[in-house]
């Protein structure tokens, strides 16, 4: 597109920065107004879908051809999200959940079967509850506190912060090594908040046994069927082109710079990013408006001089081990033990056996410090096609396992050494979010003052918390902005969506669209 001026057929040029959910959503949500909007969605990287990426593998070996490496589940409240993937073809498959913290009798908890763990902090975790609806009800004060700072003003006990609390907080949210900086606002609500909570509190044992949560369908599959859509509604979308600069925008448009973007030229496995920029230099672009869907620093980095003040924001136990096991209190512990055992079947027939998805290794040097792995083969359906067995259909030296390394400046505790080079598959590097405190204090109370100025947007899972189904919500919320249809499908996706569209942009929902 040249930099001619605005179009003369009255249709509204929007461009929208990045291809992962947000930007899609919002595409999506202005391509059901053709005679009101031209969009173009401008992505640097070769495939459309940000961090929800797929990766090719050894059928016969790993027992699918594929995996998700990038977003891998969440909660069955993700509305909007479940709702993308039926519309086209795609669904989201039911997991109970298993996860596994630490190493060893002392350090060791799972939601499986009963721990020493959770019997040792079962006075704190009976005071966590009491804790939870403080902050509720304290919210614009003790919910800007950071979790570790709220662990000593209500004085729990050090090790149930350090064992239980950050681990658990570290693996739903992704913090890793800032999981004590996390606000204690996001953790009330991943409990309390019906639209973001991801399980509910158990005052017995933290985590409740085995909630049930989904695994996402094939990804890449998915944002290549809602990519072919949208297009055949007009969006064009322009992978491999890096937005390399922002000249100006005022009321007569924004005029940004762009360039071809090749990822795969100079990669390298051990650093952020790599790709080079091809061909011509520069060429100038003009649009009416701009959605910004990429990271807060990339979104700052591209201002530059141009962003107001107000935009300068911001090991495991993989098997059941009788020694790991409490001794059990109630029938219901007995039957937990049983079902780890793989003895009996779980909750809705759940097959039995001990399979945990989820992981975390806090490091003994700094237990604030914590790495992240899943069990794809545990977690993810594509592994689990005979999931009704009592055996798991793929023998444990095939499973394949993610592990995150967070934070290369504490590179000498990373366990990535003890890992045998010839088994690893890929190796990624990303920005992950950290949810630190200052973020609930800086940036999203921000977001309603900047949303809409100077013709710019902001949409992204960082607007509010890391979450595919956030990130689908801002960019949907972006379009209403522009003058876009809200479509209404269900109603707790929309309470959820009148909520967002408050917090991050000051404007109240007056209602939507209802779908045909």
């Amino acid at each position: 597109m040249s930099s001619e001026g605005l179009l003369k057929n009255g249709k509204k040029r929007v461009v929208i920065v990045g291809g992962g959910a947000a930007g899609m959503s919002c595409a999506a949500t202005l391509a059901q107004h053709p005679d009101k909007f031209n969009v173009t969605i401008l992505e640097r990287m070769s495939v459309i879908g940000g961090q929800a990426t797929s990766i090719p593998l050894d059928k016969n070996k790993y027992g699918t051809s594929w995996m998700n490496d990038g977003v891998q589940g969440g909660s069955p409240a993700f509305k909007h999200t479940l709702n993308y993937f039926k519309k086209y073809g795609h669904e989201a498959q039911g997991v109970k959940l298993q996860v596994a913290f630490g190493q060893g009798k002392e350090s060791f908890w799972t939601n499986a079967f009963p721990s020493q763990l959770v019997d040792q902090f079962s006075g704190d975790i009976k005071k966590f509850g009491r804790v939870l609806k403080i902050i509720k009800y304290t919210m614009p004060v003790l919910g800007l506190v950071p979790i570790r700072i709220m662990l000593r003003m209500f004085f729990f006990n050090k090790d149930f912060g350090d064992k239980m609390v950050f681990p658990l907080i570290a693996l739903f949210l992704g913090t890793g090594n800032q999981t004590a900086n996390v606000s204690c606002a996001i953790l009330e609500r991943l409990f309390d908040d019906p639209n973001m909570k991801l399980w509910d509190y158990d005052p017995e044992t933290l985590l409740p046994n085995l909630p049930q949560m989904v695994t996402f369908p094939h990804l890449e599959k998915f944002y290549g069927d809602w990519t072919a859509d949208i297009r055949s509604k007009g969006v064009e979308i322009r992978t491999n082109t890096d937005v390399t600069a922002i000249l100006g925008r005022s009321k007569n448009g924004v005029v940004l710079q762009t360039r071809p973007f090749d990822p795969e030229r100079k990669k390298a496995v051990d650093e952020l990013g790599g790709g080079e920029h091809t061909g011509p230099a520069t060429t100038t672009e003009t649009y009416d408006d701009m959605v910004m869907c990429i990271l807060a620093d990339d979104a700052k980095k591209l201002l530059g001089k141009a962003a107001t003040w107000k935009e300068k924001f911001k090991n495991y136990e993989t098997h059941f081990k009788s020694e790991l096991c409490a001794k059990p209190k109630s029938k219901e512990q007995e039957d937990m033990i049983s079902f780890a055992k793989n003895e009996s079947k779980g909750p809705g027939d759940e097959p039995g056996g001990y399979r945990p998805m989820y992981y975390t290794h806090s490091y003994p040097e700094d237990m604030h410090k914590i790495e992240m792995a899943f069990d794809c083969t545990n977690y993810q359906h594509q592994f689990r096609m005979d999931h009704d067995a009592d055996k798991p259909p793929v023998p444990y030296e095939n499973h394949v396992f993610q592990s995150i390394f967070l934070d290369k400046g504490s590179r000498h505790l990373w366990t990535i050494d003890q890992i045998d080079e010839s088994k690893v598959i890929e190796k990624k590097w990303w920005h992950q979010l950290g949810h630190r405190w200052q973020h609930y204090v800086r940036v999203v109370p921000n977001m309603m003052f900047i949303n809409g100025k100077n013709r710019t947007y902001f949409a992204g899972s960082w607007t509010l918390v890391n979450m595919h189904e956030m990130a689908c919500v801002s960019g949907i919320a972006a379009a209403y902005r522009l003058g876009a249809d809200y479509e209404v499908f269900d109603d707790f996706a929309e309470d959820l969506f009148k909520k967002y569209l408050l917090i991050s942009h000051g404007v109240r929902y007056k209602g939507g669209k209802k779908r045909v």
